[in-house]
């Protein structure tokens, strides 16, 4: 079955070959159910029998929901990503489907058989169900019309399944199967593309990008979560389409959610490869360019390492250190891996000697990850953790090749403060050397920071270090108001917390008066004492 040459949609006389998922987990390893593809052998009733038992166990809702329309004279069908991941053996949290019925027939006819029936979008056709845990999306069948400057299309509705199919992204998520019995429709060869692994378009790809350019996005997030690899059409039309992947036509909000799914993707090695498909085909352009900046040209002038592909294997290692420190998909640490050395370009010089240096990119690099996800409206606080990181990934070679005093690891932990896991991991993910004695030195050296992080945590409690006077104490022994010298006497008081450790009251005390009578800030006469 998996190396069956077929002909693919459009193309006669062609053949191509299935794309190995070389790097996919167990749980994308599954076999397909063995169904010929629509292109070569008809389909026998025992192949009906099997693909029919694998979606009702999928959807067993599905075959009360459609006798339910039957019986109301409306076709129904599963479609989309249930029939997809289904076949994929993939979990298949939420449930779509389509019918010819219009909304308004739908929450009629659904009203007693679900728990709740809610409109989702009755613009688009779309209503809501939940029964039970499990939540049903049912959309009318419908064929759009896109205007050159918006990817908002104008809807109509259809009477046609094959119709419907025809307008979605990729022939994968064009197959559908009718109910009550659950009977595979694949018009346009998704059974054939989801055994080879190939991301095709149920129209010219061409058309099918230009209606939806969010489309070439979703093509890299499929790369990245289910391992696929787009055919050579659909790749030359996102090469010549990409600039039109910016707003107005596509929202900063759109592109970011896309972005983030494809970043969180848990397949080995998936984020990686979606963003090599969008630096490849010119479409990160678009909206991220600061990473195929990343692809310095390398002259007798300018030997250094493809700082690109440092930064796609960075990638990979971060998502494999994941575990070791508790973190689970971490939006966070994986921007930070792929954002870590965008300032390298900024701040790229030639040495006397000819080598090639980057001098403070790690400040440059934190200030444009907060500027390129602010544009793309990633939450606040992951835009500050994500350049938070970018900044301090080279902190520990400042002490790598040395002993680290007890001031330094304090000051590391307290700069890092709760990034610090997701700081470990980047910084080990870091070391992308070929010399094995060279990464050696650098693991040995950061297991004995982190050695030391672990003996200094023990003893003063690191990850809430803080001044050892209060608020309320600098104000009572300096005798000021609270105002902007309480935050200045604070920040004094920390700096020597960080030197040299905690200590008792009395000492903390008089370290004060001393530095207060040295800035003139010293209390008149009892007070001092």
């Amino acid at each position: 079955m998996g190396g069956m040459l077929v002909k693919p949609v459009g193309e006669p006389g062609g053949t191509r070959r299935p794309v190995a998922g070389s790097r996919l987990g167990s749980a994308y390893a599954q076999p397909l159910l063995s169904v010929p593809v629509p292109h070569s052998d008809p389909i026998s009733d025992g192949q009906r029998r099997a693909a029919a038992a694998l979606l009702a166990a999928a959807c067993p809702e599905g075959a009360e929901l459609g006798a339910l329309f039957a019986r109301h004279g409306h076709e129904l069908a599963l479609v989309g990503g249930v029939v997809r991941d289904a076949f994929l053996r993939r979990p298949v949290p939420d449930i779509d489907l389509t019918t010819d019925a219009v909304p308004e027939q739908v929450m009629a006819i659904c009203r007693r058989w679900a728990d709740s029936v809610w409109p989702v979008g009755l613009a688009f056709g779309t209503v809501g169900l939940r029964r039970g845990d499990r939540v049903f999306e049912v959309t009318t069948y419908r064929s759009e019309r896109y205007q050159p400057d918006s990817r908002k299309p104008e809807v109509a509705y259809g009477r046609s399944l094959e119709a419907d199919l025809l307008r979605r992204d990729f022939t994968v998520n064009a197959l559908a199967a009718r109910l009550p019995g659950y009977a595979l429709a694949d018009p346009f060869g998704g059974l054939a593309d989801l055994r080879a692994r190939v991301l095709r378009t149920p129209r010219r790809a061409e058309d099918s990008l230009a209606d939806d350019p969010l489309r070439m996005l979703r093509a890299a997030r499929f790369v990245a979560q289910l391992g696929f690899a787009p055919a050579p059409e659909l790749r030359a039309a996102m090469t010549a389409l990409a600039a039109r992947l910016r707003p107005p036509t596509v929202s900063a909000e759109r592109i970011s959610q896309e972005l983030v799914k494809l970043m969180l993707s848990e397949l080995p090695g998936g984020p990686a490869a979606g963003i090599a498909l969008l630096t490849e085909t010119g479409v990160a352009q678009q909206f991220l360019p600061e990473v195929p900046a990343l692809r310095l040209e390398t002259d007798e002038h300018m030997a250094h390492k493809d700082v690109y592909q440092h930064t796609l294997t960075v990638l990979n290692q971060a998502i494999e250190l994941e575990p070791r420190y508790q973190l689970e998909r971490d939006l966070r640490l994986r921007l930070a891996a792929l954002l870590h050395d965008i300032g390298k370009p900024k701040t790229r010089s030639v040495l006397p000697d000819g080598r090639v240096a980057f001098h403070h990119h790690d400040v440059k690099g934190a200030q444009l990850a907060q500027a390129r996800l602010a544009r793309l409206r990633l939450p606040r606080d992951v835009t500050a953790d994500v350049a938070r990181l970018v900044e301090l990934h080279l902190r520990f070679h400042g002490y790598a090749g040395g002993e680290w005093t007890d001031s330094a690891v304090r000051r590391y932990v307290t700069d890092a403060g709760p990034l610090l896991p997701r700081l470990h991991a980047l910084t080990r993910a870091d070391c992308t050397t070929r010399n094995r004695a060279k990464a050696q030195r650098l693991a040995r050296a950061y297991d004995n920071l982190e050695r030391r992080i672990a003996e200094l945590a023990e003893q003063e409690e690191l990850a809430a270090i803080r001044p050892d006077l209060d608020g309320n104490q600098i104000m009572a022994i300096l005798a000021i108001p609270p105002g902007p010298l309480v935050g200045l006497t604070r920040r004094y008081l920390l700096e020597r917390r960080l030197e040299r450790g905690p200590v008792g009251f009395g000492q903390a005390r008089q370290e004060l008066l001393d530095w207060a009578e040295g800035e003139g800030l010293s209390p008149p006469g009892p007070a001092k004492g």
